[in-house]
């Protein structure tokens, strides 16, 4: 197969970015477009916390690449300029530049499409009151920055208690605002972790000024002046002088209809080489489904670290290689206040969704011997193994601590990848130094105790 002449790549997000080092990488003579509807390339949402509490100053700064420095390499960048349709059969899209209002098309010789997501809005009365902000995008971010030190700002409430809106929690916590997180599920974080840990979590949330307002759902909200001041859900009713939606998002891709084949979400169908229904087309990031590992089917499951992958996958095969995307597991992290945990895989309360039979074992323990005070840097560490029952096969797995032990997590995601059990794990070898950790690594301790019920 001869290489392609010309490459177009639309956005430039985390799957776009790496898709266009890909191609620098093995084909340095392509001709590589790289377009961006937005007016700032490669902005990373995943880093907005760090920029709004102040561990980032430079908004700007919170990015992969400058249109200057991948100009340098070769690429040619387009920010402001949106391609709006796309004409398989010709291999053509068709492209506005905002900026000047122009129109063109363009051909290519394969497209790599990363569409990336949208914040889902609440459908409900009042949704068009100003000061209802998402956490999404640069724009956004400096936005939300002005609001955390806006004296006019005090009553503040987040929609929606995945990872995102627990961070502009203790984002606007920490600016000293009165914060209530509204969600419909019955926990905080409930797609990531199960009971035993949120418990722990809802509680340092309360501890900090933050109402978690769980099991309840959005009726509408009301203004003063065309600005929000409350929001009444389906049990009680919370004053606001900022909204900030964080429930969700949804696949941008109403503009690919009719071009590549969707499902019922939106989602692009991709194959395990990223390609897309179309002819030379390939699509990565939140727009599209991956391979889930605990379970060999498809899973929507929208991370960086997944989009990065697809990229490089679907570049590569863009190339005239032929590799498959590597099944993942839905490893993730997030800090709250003093707390650190990650989790992979299926745990307990999301088993019945992937129609899976699941077993767990939950373990306390200490992150170093006994004998280390706290104030060397000892804790408590939580940890949950769940497990295929009839065999042992590695599922998923929690840990949280006040100490950072979140790095165990990816031990549990290569082992769900390579299809081990518990009863490899039992006995694995983990290092051990009393400065930190304990002799017995506390995924073996939880191994050892599942191994002793499998067939029972």
């Amino acid at each position: 197969m001869s290489e392609p002449k010309k490459i177009i790549v639309v956005g430039s997000s985390h799957g776009g970015y790496e898709a266009v080092q890909q191609v620098l990488q093995d084909a340095p003579d392509a001709e590589i477009q790289w377009y961006e509807k937005g007016s700032f390339l490669s902005f990373l949402s995943c880093g907005m916390q760090l920029y709004l509490e102040g561990d980032v100053k430079d908004v700007n700064s919170v990015r992969y690449a400058t249109e200057e420095g991948e100009s340098a390499k070769g690429v040619h960048v387009f920010t402001q300029q949106e391609v709006v349709s796309v004409a398989a059969a010709r291999h053509n899209v068709h492209v506005v530049d905002h900026a000047t209002g122009d129109e063109r098309d363009e051909s290519y010789d394969k497209l790599i499409l990363s569409p990336g997501a949208v914040p889902a809005s609440i459908p409900v009365e009042g949704s068009d009151l100003a000061n209802i902000y998402a956490m999404r995008g640069r724009d956004w971010a400096i936005k939300l920055k002005a609001a955390t030190v806006s004296p006019d700002i005090n009553d503040v409430v987040i929609i929606g208690a995945g990872y995102i809106g627990i961070e502009a929690a203790e984002v606007f916590a920490k600016a000293g605002k009165r914060v209530t997180v509204i969600e419909m599920q019955p926990r905080v974080l409930a797609a990531y972790l199960d009971a035993e840990f949120t418990d722990i979590l809802a509680d340092t949330l309360s501890e900090h000024g933050i109402t978690p307002a769980t099991g309840q759902c959005v009726q509408r909200f009301e203004g003063v002046d065309g600005k929000i001041a409350r929001v009444v859900t389906d049990k009680a009713t919370y004053p606001a002088d900022l909204v900030i939606e964080s429930a969700g998002v949804r696949a941008n891709t109403d503009w690919l209809d009719g071009v590549v084949e969707r499902d019922g979400h939106g989602l692009i169908v991709v194959d395990d080489h990223q390609a897309t229904s179309a002819a030379d087309i390939y699509a990565v990031g939140d727009a599209t489904e991956v391979r889930f590992a605990p379970t060999g089917g498809k899973a929507h499951i929208a991370l960086a670290t997944n989009a990065r992958r697809q990229g490089r996958i679907a570049a590569r095969n863009a190339l005239g290689e032929d590799i498959s995307f590597t099944p993942v597991s839905g490893s993730s992290a997030l800090s709250v206040f003093d707390y650190k945990f990650a989790s992979t895989g299926i745990k307990e309360s999301t088993a019945s969704d992937y129609g899976v039979t699941a077993k767990s074992v939950f373990v306390g323990d200490l992150y170093r011997p006994p004998f280390v005070p706290d104030s060397a840097g000892n804790a408590p560490v939580y940890f949950k193994l769940t497990y295929a029952p009839e065999d042992g096969r590695v599922l998923g797995a929690q840990i949280m601590s006040t100490q950072n032990t979140t790095a165990n997590i990816n031990a549990i995601a290569l082992a769900i990848q390579l299809h081990a059990t518990v009863q490899d794990l039992a006995y694995a070898d983990f290092f051990f130094q009393p400065g930190l950790n304990r002799p017995w690594n506390i995924i073996n301790v939880a191994a050892q105790q599942a191994a002793r019920g499998i067939g029972r």
